[in-house]
């Protein structure tokens, strides 16, 4: 038996019923990400990973260089 998923909006994403948010579920050892308006499409990785790459992003690995 499949056990649905409980997706989570951000509290960043205004809390509306719009389609302008990544959501976020988690399922046995794995975290699935999905942009809101594209619910079909999911991005499955692990939960290290995920925080890796959140670090990334806030320390700014990732920003442009001019």
């Amino acid at each position: 038996m499949t056990q649905a998923l409980r997706w989570q909006k951000s509290t960043f994403s205004g809390g509306g019923d719009g389609n302008t948010c990544v959501e976020i579920a988690t399922h046995a050892d794995h975290v699935r990400l999905r942009e809101s308006d594209v619910p079909s499409t999911e991005l499955i990785t692990s939960s290290a990973q995920l925080a890796h790459l959140i670090r990334g992003v806030k320390s700014g690995l990732f920003d442009a260089t001019a």
